[in-house]
């Protein structure tokens, strides 16, 4: 009998929660406190595959590649590069968490990593349009120096926190190496793909190119759970379920909604951006190409 297939994404509180440094002790915690919930899963013999944030580890990334040119003359790496960087050091935590917890089980199951490219059109109109902030603040004369000699563009942080460098967040279209992470997780290994949304590349006849965007973790989970056929998409958070009227007196929490529900809160605007809206949006994708439900904490997405 085929066993029943689930990808998992991981919020960004699996990794690093407000008021932490980000320190490897604290993350390995995080990650490992993850991985436990996912066993009683594996006890029942799903396959898994696992895909993660990486918005704060991209950030130190690039604050330590600013920190190593002004110091040392190093040229700092691109966005591409810095995503692949944090793919295989967040992978390589949640290998060693997950190893932790099957052994205290007595569960025999391989933990496999996969440094993983998603394309996106290279007309995604996203890239005339960046919206995407990364990277550390400057001073407006400091952003406005970056962009004469780099191109990139900058925007005030409506906080006041200063000037940021922004990037485009094209849509996925297609993860690669797919047919092998289907194949990894059918055999019965945990497989670690799409981190942080997967690092976003552009194809031509020569082959992959890396481009500086960030692409949504939740959307590349949801068509990476569509492309291997996965019985169920699920999203770990740190709030037990999705709710309207969210931190208001009428705060009510959904336990099932269908999909046209799922649109008509998302059209009034109950789902904050960069929060629960992009979750939503990833469930409905996953529930509309084939998918029987999407879990996002304990509420479920049914068609």
């Amino acid at each position: 009998m085929k066993k029943p297939l689930a990808m998992i994404a991981f919020g960004g509180n699996a990794l690093l929660q407000s008021g932490q440094k980000g320190t490897y002790e604290e993350q390995l915690a995080n990650v490992q406190k993850a991985c436990e919930q996912l066993l009683p899963l594996i006890k029942e013999g799903y396959n898994i595959v696992i895909g993660h944030g990486n918005g704060p580890q991209v950030g130190n990334a690039l604050l330590r590649h600013e920190a190593g040119e002004k110091a040392y003359g190093l040229k700092a790496m691109p966005m591409d590069f810095c995503g692949s960087e944090t793919q295989g050091s967040i992978a390589y935590m949640i290998e060693t968490a997950m190893e932790r917890v099957l052994n205290s089980a007595g569960i025999k199951r391989n933990v496999v990593s996969l440094v993983t490219r998603v394309e996106v059109r290279a007309d995604d109109p996203m890239f005339q349009k960046p919206t995407k902030p990364v990277g550390p603040y400057y001073s407006k004369e400091e952003a406005e120096r970056l962009h004469a000699e780099s191109g990139a563009i900058y925007r005030e942080d409506p906080k006041g926190n200063g000037w940021r460098k922004v990037v485009a967040s094209p849509i996925p279209v297609k993860i690669n190496n797919i047919e092998i992470i289907k194949e990894l997780a059918e055999a019965g290994n945990i497989v670690i793909t799409v981190g942080g949304g997967g690092i976003p590349v552009v194809t031509d006849e020569t082959g992959h190119h890396g481009v500086e965007a960030v692409i949504d973790k939740d959307l590349a989970s949801a068509l990476c759970a569509i492309q291997i056929g996965a019985d169920e998409f699920r999203i770990l958070t740190d709030v037990p379920k999705v709710y309207v009227n969210f931190h208001t007196p009428q705060q009510q929490a959904i336990d099932v909604m269908d999909v046209a529900t799922a649109k008509e809160y998302l059209a009034q605007g109950q789902f904050t951006e960069g929060s629960m809206a992009p979750k939503v949006r990833a469930g409905i994708l996953f529930v509309e190409n084939g998918g029987k439900e999407c879990i996002i904490s304990e509420t479920r997405i049914t068609r």
